[in-house]
């Protein structure tokens, strides 16, 4: 699986060149039970052959059905730089990029509902409350810093970000990029307040009444009817000042770092419809 979320991260990177910056505050509130069940909750021997029987068929799809539609994606992202690169180009690389998340989140949860049938209550308590403990941890990280650390840590992420697929930036540009961020709104607080509202409502799903999996399904798929407002304000205000930074930096590449850029998508598009060959 490790394989599996290096493939996305790639993919998400490449489009938007920031998305770990968003992405780590907006990574869907952890709505799915982690792939990585094990280190949630330990595991009986049939249970970790289920959850491994489980992966496979999850890798095996996601090689031969998703990986050349990321190709195509990024072919899409590579003709993009033949025209002017604006916040909207990278927008809609990003809502495409969104489009495959949702389709891989939805196959996940398919195979991810067979494991957590298999799940004894000590278990799922087990896993709840490792849940909790990782909330502990995230709250003790980073709510500790100031607006001002927030917003440099951001900035931090993005340019080391853009660098990965653009090269060295230098300092002036990224005080550039940085001076656009200027506005960002802080999105922690209110990410870890909805993750937390996320693990009480999972807990009392996973009581397993008749129809949980039915429920289960309903808030995920649905859960932007379920956050609050203010969490989805912080979310589109921030997006569309990183797609603005990200297309100001793209567009401002050196021939240089024209030809980096090219063949970083260009690597990436090669390794994906590589790796998605029978």
């Amino acid at each position: 699986m490790r394989r599996c979320r290096a493939v996305i991260a790639c993919l998400l990177l490449a489009l938007i060149a920031a998305c770990s910056s968003t992405q780590f505050f907006y990574n869907r509130l952890d709505f799915l039970i982690p792939w990585y069940l094990s280190g949630y909750v330990d595991l009986e021997r049939d249970q970790r052959q289920l959850l491994k029987d489980q992966v496979d068929a999850f890798l095996g799809w996601h090689r031969r059905s998703e990986l050349p539609r990321y190709a195509a994606l990024l072919a899409r992202a590579e003709a993009s730089l033949d025209s002017p690169v604006t916040a909207a180009t990278v927008e809609e690389l990003a809502l495409s990029a969104e489009e495959e998340w949702l389709r891989l989140r939805d196959r996940a949860l398919d195979e991810l509902m067979v494991v957590g049938e298999a799940l004894d209550d000590e278990q799922l308590a087990e896993f709840i409350g490792n849940l909790r403990e990782r909330q502990r941890e995230y709250e003790e990280k980073y709510l500790d810093r100031d607006s001002d650390e927030y917003r440099q840590e951001a900035c931090d992420s993005l340019t080391d970000n853009l660098e990965d697929y653009l090269g060295r930036l230098g300092r002036g540009r990224q005080r550039e990029i940085c001076a656009m961020l200027t506005d960002l709104r802080r999105a922690d607080v209110a990410w870890l307040s909805e993750r937390q509202r996320w693990i009480d409502w999972l807990e009392e799903v996973l009581q397993r009444r008749p129809g949980w999996q039915t429920e289960l399904r309903q808030r995920v798929t649905g859960w932007e009817d379920t956050v609050s407002p203010d969490y989805l304000s912080i979310y589109a205000h921030n997006s569309t000042l990183i797609y603005r930074a990200v297309a100001a930096a793209v567009e401002a590449r050196s021939e240089r770092q024209d030809r980096y850029l090219r063949r970083k998508l260009s690597g990436l598009r090669e390794d994906f419809t590589r790796l998605s060959a029978p």
